[in-house]
């Protein structure tokens, strides 16, 4: 069975651009597989690319709210899993 791992939150979603702003409470990387989860939402995506302040970034930190571009409508408190490989 595969490990997860909590790395942040979904804080807000932009549903016209279909982004979600994720406050991380761990370091998050492009490249990275993630899950989403929630009471209705469960959507499991690599991570190719993400912002800080509509700026591209490869990592984001604990602490950090990043904009990740997502394949359907998220809701906030959703949780952010890593999927360890």
């Amino acid at each position: 069975m595969e490990e997860k791992k909590i790395v942040g939150k979904v804080t807000h979603f932009f549903n016209k651009i279909s982004v979600a702003v994720v406050e991380l409470s761990d370091t998050l990387r492009v490249g990275d597989e993630i899950s989403i989860e929630g009471k209705v939402t469960n959507i499991r995506q690599k991570v190719d690319s993400m912002q800080i302040e509509h700026k591209n970034v490869e990592e984001a930190k604990k602490g950090q709210s990043i904009g990740l571009k997502v394949p359907e409508r998220v809701r906030e408190g959703d949780v952010v899993y890593k999927i360890m490989q």
